[in-house]
């Protein structure tokens, strides 16, 4: 095993999120358990059932002094446990096995469970940024209107036995038909609120590419800032792609506003609003208050490489 600072406890917690299938679940405990004895190193893999246990097994395993604790999942696993974590010197390291892993991405994670795991003994620290919406915190973003919508229309339909493309099919069929515009009033750091309808607010931790070979990613995750953006009320065919883009973690290319600051109010009529946040959709009571938390998440990154 190399001998890297950052892990300083003999036995290191891996959380895997086991909620897709007991099958899959345990393939990817025993790959997960022999890829670390290669690399001479121990782990105590906890394996969630459900989503809603990661916090408590993410608190479980700082208070017994695991150093890092790594997160195997999709980036609502590894949001989950980046949420225990952030506000503590505790490390972060990130197995990716997800569909999309936005955020293993930005981190310039290996994407193979072989390269990532070796990356636990060989990466760096960074310190990097999170978002916070009303004391909830998220890595990639938050978004308000269509997506969380669309979300909750999918989940539904998913547990009634679809699968989960067809759910989300049928979940935005269902959405674009009765479809009503978003009225929020939106204020960023000391700039003046503006209300105009829209179909979604997106919140994003640090700049969104929206053009290019990286367009949907983020260069990079420390720069204390959030990336507020917010495009005109529109016809169905532009929110269907508008949705599809919005699934993809990707941003509309052109026709929107778009606001950089430290600080993000959203007022609304309503007494709560849905928000989704990496994911997630919750209920929160208005107004939102979207900061940034600058470093305050320590995530194990590769190396840079050594200059010849």
């Amino acid at each position: 095993m190399a001998d890297n600072p950052l892990v300083r406890s003999a036995v290191i917690t891996c959380i895997l999120n086991g909620k897709a299938g007991s099958n899959q679940a345990r393939h990817a405990r025993d790959q997960i358990a022999d890829l670390f004895a290669r690399h001479g190193a121990q782990v105590r893999i906890l394996l969630a059932q459900k989503g809603s246990e990661i916090p408590n097994l993410a608190r479980r395993a700082m208070a017994e002094g695991s150093q890092p604790v790594v997160a195997a999942g999709g980036d609502g696993t590894v949001s989950t446990v980046a949420a225990a974590l952030a506000g503590t010197e505790t490390a972060l390291g990130i197995l990716p096995l997800g569909t999309l892993n936005h955020f293993a991405k930005d981190c310039k994670i290996p994407l193979e469970l072989d390269a990532a795991i070796a990356n636990l003994f060989t990466g760096g620290l960074a310190r990097v940024d999170v978002g916070e919406v009303n004391g909830h915190i998220f890595v990639n973003n938050s978004s308000l209107g269509l997506y969380p919508a669309i979300v909750r229309e999918r989940e539904k339909r998913q547990r009634q036995g679809v699968t989960k493309w067809v759910a989300f099919t049928l979940a935005l069929v269902s959405i674009l038909w009765r479809y009503a515009p978003l009225h929020v009033w939106l204020g960023v750091d000391s700039l003046p609120e503006s209300a105009p309808p829209t179909p979604f607010v997106f919140i994003g931790n640090n700049r969104y590419e929206i053009v290019g070979s990286r367009m949907g990613a983020r260069s990079r995750l420390d720069g204390g800032k959030l990336w507020v953006c917010r495009v005109p009320h529109a016809g169905a065919v532009t929110l269907l792609r508008l949705a599809m883009k919005a699934l993809l973690g990707r941003v509309p290319r052109g026709g929107f506003e778009s606001y950089e600051g430290q600080e993000c109010w959203v007022r609304a009529k309503a007494r709560r609003l849905r928000v989704a946040a990496d994911g997630e959709v919750i209920s929160l009571e208005t107004p939102l208050h979207y900061r940034s938390l600058p470093g305050a998440l320590g995530v194990i990154v590769p190396a840079p490489a050594k200059s010849s």
